[in-house]
């Protein structure tokens, strides 16, 4: 593993930058995950073009007052009226921190749009679900969405040189890239950095969670079964507490808004049926289930049951995260002992994707059943006989879907 002597840019960088040099004015909302590179992202951007930023971050629990938002605004507005016609940029980071965070943005926005005042906004956010939902709530008409996905395989081998195998263990969070000869290290950072201060700081002080320990619990679950298909009635006899699925369910909506683990729906005829059945689960980033396990790189290497899974389990993250990105829509199906791993869709674009790692299957190949019921576009294998891995993770999911 070598990595590269110059900083790594993400590929939103080019339309960030774009966006900021057009003469019209939009709120750019960057979101995403933690520990994904939105800040880096835009100090890159902000750098590169030269002009005047005025940058403010509310990831601290003592801002809670729509208040901080005007002052930010207020010295953002002094240092564009300075800069003329060159105009400044207003840079807020975790803005979803703020309550009533969008109606104060919309208000100021509003108010600098009639003055014609030459200051452009971005706002940058770590829980995707909680920020769109304040910007269509009040910003409809006013911003953009530059989404910042997990780093899929192709961003780490370019930014680091990593091979297929370090990317399926280690996953892609580039803050833990320069730690992976120091597993610990790695392993603590994941679990201390993204995993604790995604739950603590994005879900449990942002919504209401009644058990707490319920939702955690039900983390751990998902990521050590990621790739699996498990009925909310075990996942509750598996974590012996009372709670309900109704319950567990929403626990794994806010998990999946915060970017780190869903629930992938069944592939049915009818809209009913699929939100009706057991879900899969599925990490948005391999490092979310290798890092918690204990179990070494050499160690997972040489445990062919359990690499199986990390193979199926990084096909996964490529397409659980080109679906929240709204590239795709990402489905599993099985009718008795007949599966297909993941099944994507694009518009009338239907796709089967089989994922043969080399674990002991669970389930018979079922892309014969699935083709005779459903005739999709294309039907892919992936693994031993068919694509490696490696090509499949190295392209975009629109690859798959042209």
């Amino acid at each position: 593993m070598s990595k590269s002597t110059e900083p790594y840019r993400l590929p939103q960088a080019t339309t960030l930058e774009r966006r900021l040099a057009e003469p019209r004015r939009f709120i750019t909302i960057v979101a995403g995950p933690r520990q994904v590179g939105k800040s880096t992202l835009v100090q890159q951007v902000i750098e590169r073009s030269g002009v005047a930023v005025h940058f403010a971050n509310a990831d601290d629990p003592l801002l809670r007052e729509p208040i901080w938002i005007t002052q930010q605004w207020d010295a953002a507005r002094l240092l564009a009226t300075e800069r003329g016609k060159a105009g400044a940029v207003l840079v807020l980071d975790e803005i979803q921190k703020i309550p009533g965070w969008s109606e104060r943005v919309k208000a100021l926005w509003d108010e600098d749009t009639r003055l014609r005042r030459a200051l452009k906004v971005v706002l940058l956010g770590s829980s995707p679900l909680l920020v769109m939902a304040g910007s269509r709530e009040s910003l409809a008409g006013r911003f953009e969405l530059l989404h910042i996905p997990h780093w899929g395989f192709a961003e780490m081998q370019a930014a680091f040189g990593w091979s297929i195998d370090e990317y399926i263990y280690y996953g892609g969070y580039p803050g833990g890239a320069p730690l992976v000869k120091q597993s610990e290290r790695w392993a603590r950072y994941v679990n201390e950095s993204p995993i604790e201060t995604s739950i603590s700081r994005d879900v449990l002080l942002m919504t209401r969670v009644d058990k707490p320990a319920l939702l955690r619990r039900l983390f751990d679950l998902g990521a050590r079964y990621s790739g699996q298909i498990l009925s909310f009635t075990k996942i509750l006899g598996q974590l012996q507490d009372a709670g309900n699925t109704t319950t567990l369910a929403h626990y794994l909506e806010l998990l999946d808004g915060a970017g780190m683990l869903c629930g992938v729906q069944k592939f049915a005829g009818d809209h009913a049926r699929r939100r009706a059945s057991s879900p899969k689960f599925q990490v948005y980033n391999n490092a979310l289930m290798t890092a918690p396990s204990g179990i070494s790189f050499s160690e997972a290497r040489k445990d062919r049951e359990y690499w199986g899974r990390l193979v199926e389990s990084a096909v996964g993250t490529h397409l659980a995260n080109a679906a929240a990105a709204d590239e795709c829509e990402l489905y599993y199906w099985r009718e008795r002992n007949a599966e297909v791993d993941f099944v994507i869709r694009k518009g009338r674009v239907l796709v089967a994707i089989e994922v043969k790692s080399g674990r002991a299957p669970h389930a018979h190949s079922g892309s014969a059943a699935f083709e005779a019921a459903f005739r999709p576009t294309r039907s892919l294998l992936v693994g031993f006989g068919g694509i490696e891995p490696e090509e499949f993770l190295r392209r975009p999911v629109s690859h798959w879907l042209s």
